[in-house]
C-alpha cells in the first residue's frame, strides 16, 4: 500500500476570482507547494547539492481536472502520491479535497536535472537514496498501463 503525503492549505483572497471561487492557475501553486513539503519530509528539496553537481526538478508536464468550486478561506487537504517514478523523472499526482469532497486533481512531471550556471538543465538519474525515500509514495492502481 502506498504510502500518501498530506497537507492543508486555506484558500488566499489573492488565489479567487471576482466570485471568490479559486482561480484555476491557483491549484498548480498548490501542487507545487505539496510537492516542495513531500521532499522536505524525506530529508530532501527542490534544489539540492549532490557532490560536485547542482540537482534540480524542471517541470515538464502539468495538468489538472476540477470537480467542484473551492471558496475562498475554504481549508482544503491535498494528498500526494507519486504515479510514477522513472529513471530521470516523478510524476506527482495530486487530490484536493474540501470536507470529504474530491474537488480536483491534477499531476505534475518534473524531471531531476543538473544545473549549471549558463548552461541548459541537463536530465540525470535521480540518486538512489532520493528515490528510495519517494519509492513509498508510489500508488500503482495511478498507473494507466495497470
Amino acid at each position: 500500500m502506498a504510502q500518501v503525503f498530506t497537507t492543508s492549505k486555506r484558500v488566499e483572497f489573492r488565489d479567487t476570482d471576482a466570485a471568490g471561487i479559486m482561480h484555476f492557475s491557483a491549484y498548480f501553486t498548490y501542487m507545487e507547494e505539496a510537492e516542495h513539503e513531500l521532499l522536505r519530509s524525506i530529508g530532501t528539496s527542490v534544489v539540492l547539492d549532490v557532490g560536485d553537481d547542482t540537482l534540480s526538478w524542471p517541470r515538464v508536464a502539468a495538468n489538472a481536472e476540477y470537480r467542484g468550486p473551492v471558496q475562498f478561506e475554504d481549508e482544503m487537504v491535498i494528498q500526494v502520491r507519486i504515479k510514477r517514478l522513472g529513471s530521470r523523472s516523478v510524476t506527482y499526482h495530486h487530490q484536493f479535497v474540501v470536507g470529504d469532497q474530491v474537488v480536483a486533481t491534477g499531476e505534475i512531471t518534473a524531471v531531476c536535472c543538473r544545473i549549471e550556471h549558463g548552461q541548459k538543465p541537463t536530465s540525470r538519474e535521480i540518486p538512489e537514496e532520493i528515490r528510495q525515500k519517494l519509492r513509498v509514495f508510489v500508488d500503482p492502481s495511478l498507473n494507466d498501463d495497470s
